[in-house]
């Protein structure tokens, strides 16, 4: 029998599965499930995007089902740079918008246009997993820069940059509501960036996955808006729309940005053009303003069930961080290892994500991502009970 394994790349026989285990327990019914970043299912709507279906399906088959240009559909494009124009006040120039199949394809794009092996992308410490692993596939150097309830730590980066031969390809952030740690970058960081990167030659990554679901705080400028010359935004409509279209942007420099159009082109060609066109008429029907004013009420309402959860059963088990939006809260247990805990939290049915994975190059087995996207408020409290408690049992395993 062939060995197909001996066969593989070198960076197939070593990139880690972080995303498969999350993915795998997406329909897992018999467990709190506090692992993944997917929207609650009650949100879609369905019906109005049932109803524009069947429309561009009577009136704009020829389009709608249609391959579309690389670059995307040039009337959903347009609806892009119009919603881009009122949340970001700035509105992409020609050729410097492209429509994509979500945000790692995004990524992918960037890392296959931009990196060369051994090239350094700095990323946040912790960081967005599937950043981590979609950057290791292309063999760069990866350093990590760590981050506080301020963001991206920008004096240290200003720091590691001294004791590299050559600035970095790129940095990537996720200045909102980040990915695990559900910090926000302030304002005064975000132009210390934007300079620190410009002054160097290094281009910005800015992440924008979880901008538009902040609970209270009015909006802060993007890094695309303050350096348009130095940034590529990337977003997704996977958190506020629906996850089963991919569907996605890029926005920056027109020469960066025509690249990753030719390396979509070499991949897989084009987002959909049946989802491009879905999400078009629900921007300009205004549904996507209406939508947003619920979700952030659900996830505030959840956010604030897990800080009580956390309050009423995790006191003086670990530290955790309060969500002012997105997602996630991120935990730190001193002195227990997360992975180890994960097995004992399954015995009692609940499931999170381990910390070690969000870490580029810091060792770190202390930390656990909790998400409270899809978890009714009253689970969140069994939930947290129930992780309180395999904590305790892990740790009366270790000192027996």
């Amino acid at each position: 029998m062939i060995d197909w394994s001996e066969r593989l790349a070198r960076r197939a026989r070593t990139a880690p599965d972080l995303i498969g285990g999350i993915l795998a327990l997406a329909g897992a019914r018999d467990l709190i499930n506090f692992t993944g970043g997917f929207p609650d299912p009650s949100l879609f709507a369905t019906d109005v995007v049932g109803d524009i279906a069947h429309k561009l399906i009577e009136t704009d088959a020829a389009v709608a089902l249609q391959y579309s240009p690389s670059e995307g559909i040039a009337s959903t494009r347009e609806a892009l740079a119009d919603r881009l124009a009122a949340t970001d006040g700035r509105r992409p120039g020609d050729g410097e918008l492209m429509v994509t199949s979500g945000g790692i394809d995004a990524i992918t794009l960037i890392a296959r246009t931009m990196l060369d092996a051994g090239d350094v992308v700095v990323v946040e410490e912790p960081s967005y997993l599937g950043a981590v692993s979609g950057f290791m596939a292309f063999d760069p150097v990866l350093r990590g820069v760590p981050l506080d309830e301020d963001g991206l730590d920008v004096d240290a980066l200003d720091a590691l940059l001294t004791t590299l031969p050559a600035p970095p390809k790129l940095v990537y952030t996720i200045p909102d509501f980040q990915n695990p740690s559900g910090h926000t970058m302030s304002v005064p960081r975000r132009a210390a960036l934007v300079e620190l990167c410009r002054r160097h030659g290094i281009l910005i990554i800015e992440d924008v996955a979880y901008s538009q679901l902040g609970f209270d705080d009015g909006p802060r400028p993007s890094l695309w808006s303050l350096g348009p010359d130095v940034v590529v935004q990337i977003g997704t409509f996977s958190k506020v729309f629906f996850p089963g279209v991919r569907l996605g942007w890029a926005v920056g420099p027109a020469e960066v940005v025509t690249r990753l159009c030719v390396a979509k082109q070499n991949s897989d060609q084009c987002a959909g053009a049946l989802g491009q066109r879905m999400m078009e008429e629900y921007l300009r029907a205004g549904h996507l303003d209406e939508h947003l004013p619920l979700a952030r009420a659900l996830y505030r309402g959840r956010a604030t069930a897990l800080v009580g959860a956390l309050e009423r059963h995790f006191e003086g088990l670990g530290t955790w961080t309060v969500p002012r939006g997105g997602f996630f809260s991120w935990l730190r247990v001193p002195g227990v290892d997360t992975v180890a805990l994960a097995d004992v939290a399954r015995e009692s049915k609940v499931a999170f994500v381990p910390g070690a994975g969000f870490f580029a190059e810091a060792s770190d087995n202390e930390h656990l991502r909790l998400s409270y996207s899809r978890v009714s408020e009253s689970d969140i409290d069994e939930g947290v009970a129930r992780l309180a408690a395999a904590v305790r049992s892990l740790r009366e395993r270790r000192a027996s």
